[in-house]
């Protein structure tokens, strides 16, 4: 049994109108895209010179900005509620804990040692500062141009 076909191979010039729409609403969801707010603070943290192994066992993290201001857990925290939240975190911990900083990297040392004495009151031993892994490693021995 044959169908009929109906098809045909088009032999027409092809039309850039409907190309040009999608141009268009693409142009303008990136330029939109790119004004839209982003809420929350902006910690630049600093560029790691060599690959740095990452952190076993319990772990609680504390960022700060370039003005000193700490942040517990996506909240604005003074120094004396730290400590206490910081108190109550090593005494859930099944272990010794770890506190990770995530500094920004314009932040000051007075800034960074007032953070760690924080800590040490609070009964944590062991601190790491987070770092921006490198995006490329090189290998040893070899020079690059």
């Amino acid at each position: 049994m044959k169908f009929p076909r109906h098809t045909r191979i088009i032999r027409t010039h092809l039309d850039p109108t409907p190309y040009a729409a999608v141009f268009f609403c693409l142009l303008i969801f990136v330029l939109l895209g790119t004004l839209v707010y982003t809420p929350g603070v902006v910690i630049q943290l600093p560029a790691a010179a060599t690959s740095l192994p990452g952190v076993d066992g319990p772990k609680v993290a504390v960022a700060m900005d370039a003005n000193g201001q700490l942040y517990y857990r996506n909240q604005t925290v003074q120094d004396d509620n730290l400590q206490q939240l910081l108190k109550q975190e090593v005494v859930r911990a099944a272990g010794p804990l770890t506190l990770v900083v995530m500094a920004d990297e314009n932040a000051s040392v007075k800034q960074l040692n007032h953070l760690t004495d924080i800590a040490t009151k609070a009964g944590i031993k062991q601190i790491v500062q987070a770092v921006q892994p490198r995006v490329f490693d090189t290998h040893a021995g070899t020079n690059s141009p």
